[in-house]
């Protein structure tokens, strides 16, 4: 590669005082590079030169004089070291941007590119993609143009959830008694299949994770849509209703039934699809163009706030749209801060990142079934200190005040998370997932 220097070619000329200074340059490297690059200057496949010394008291052949350091030549090449020591991230890379990515998501930055002779990460990429020997069936490099678009089945497939809760809540409307169960246990059924087809291709489908660690999400997000659906009126009765329990203002004794959250959320599949498609697509080009990782990362935390935003109006719209449709009233706030958490929760498992989202989900459920507990605990005996604050936020702000507090708590800080991983090179590497 152009950038290797005239020392490194084989049969180049090589003085003593040339081999001397490179050898005390990387020693230097080397005790310099501490906890960033010390490891690959150290891997056995190549060493750094090193001077050996006379013992103390070696004096020169008919002088009084110190015998000087001896230099004993080595490879002198670092970036053969750190290639040995990521072999098959090099070798299976299509493009210098994929070991770029790699690099980084091992703790490379730029600082530690400069002790290779680089001026950054992707520059240090370029030479390792270039030095690595590979074979005629080497898959071509992909441009900018060549990146996956939206296909026609992926994006029906995005609407089908919205259009089976549609035609289920129309049959609610429309049917009584056992009848009327019947078509909500079908509605119900479909909507589920119906998503799961939905998330597991396309822009929405994870990359990576363990099957168990999907389930555990998949059922946290069950939890908070079934609370979306019944919980407000749970908590209301619990707070109302008195010691039995029974919900007020409900006249055949069953929790009133939220219906457009679930509705608005399954129709936000598809802007949430489109809007996870557009922030691939635009990182992946930014990538391309990016000489830096402070560049990439400065020019795509502005993408994912804007993607963000569009997906939240997009929401808001749909919310307003069904809110008219059905004739209740409009509650954004509690459906906002819902959808927004599910949107970043999918948006982080998509690009590789499952755990913190997991976590973040787990602990809003298990605070609203606290907030829900403390309420029933508190008829107990010498107990009712435990409703207080809850009963309060009841009583002063109405029973969505309670999951919209968790929610949106959940979502500024996943927020702030995504803004640290999402941003960064190697959450955008190109694999097969498709979009």
């Amino acid at each position: 590669m152009s950038g290797l220097g005239e020392l490194d070619r084989p049969g180049a000329p090589e003085s003593g005082e040339a081999r001397d200074e490179r050898s005390e340059a990387w020693v230097v490297g080397e005790r310099a590079g501490g906890a960033e690059c010390g490891e690959e200057l150290k891997d056995g496949s190549a060493g750094a030169h090193t001077a050996v010394s006379a013992p103390e008291g070696a004096l020169g052949a008919g002088s009084g004089d110190r015998v000087p350091p001896a230099p004993r030549r080595g490879t002198a090449d670092p970036v053969k070291a750190l290639m040995h020591r990521h072999r098959e991230l090099c070798e299976r890379a299509v493009d210098p941007l994929e070991i770029a990515a790699g690099l980084e998501a091992q703790g490379v930055t730029d600082r530690t590119a400069a002790r290779f002779r680089h001026r950054d990460v992707f520059s240090l990429a370029e030479e390792m993609y270039a030095r690595v020997s590979r074979g005629d069936d080497t898959p071509a490099r992909p441009t900018p143009t060549t990146l996956p678009r939206p296909r026609l089945d992926r994006a029906l497939l995005s609407l089908l959830p919205g259009a089976l809760c549609a035609g289920a809540v129309a049959g609610l409307r429309l049917t009584q008694g056992r009848t009327r169960l019947l078509v909500a246990t079908a509605g119900i059924l479909a909507v589920t299949l119906a998503l799961h087809a939905a998330l597991r291709r396309g822009p929405l489908s994870p990359r990576g994770g363990t099957r168990s660690g999907r389930l555990g999400t998949a059922a946290l997000t069950c939890w908070l849509l079934a609370y979306a659906a019944l919980g407000d009126g749970l908590l209301r009765s619990a707070v109302e209703g008195g010691p039995d329990g029974l919900p007020t203002g409900a006249p055949d004794g069953s929790w009133p039934l939220a219906v457009t959250p679930l509705l608005t959320l399954t129709l936000a599949c598809a802007p949430a699809a489109w809007c996870a498609h557009l922030l691939a697509t635009r990182a992946r080009r930014r990538l391309d163009a990016s000489r830096g990782l402070e560049e990439f990362t400065a020019s795509v935390q502005p993408l994912l706030l804007g993607v963000f935003a569009l997906f939240l109006g997009a929401l808001a719209a749909l919310t307003a749209l069904c809110a008219a449709a059905l004739g209740e009233p409009a509650a954004y706030a509690r459906i906002l801060t819902l959808g927004a958490l599910l949107f970043l929760a999918r948006l982080l498992t998509v690009h590789g990142f499952s755990h913190a989202p997991a976590v973040v989900l787990g602990a809003t459920v298990t605070a609203e079934a606290l907030a829900l507990a403390t309420v029933f605990a508190g008829r107990l005996p010498r107990c009712g200190v435990l409703s207080v604050p809850v009963e309060t936020l009841v009583t002063t702000h109405g029973p969505a005040s309670v999951p919209v507090l968790l929610r949106g708590a959940a979502t500024l800080l996943l927020l702030i998370h995504a803004t640290r991983t999402l941003t960064r090179a190697s959450a955008h590497a190109r694999t097969a997932h498709p979009c």
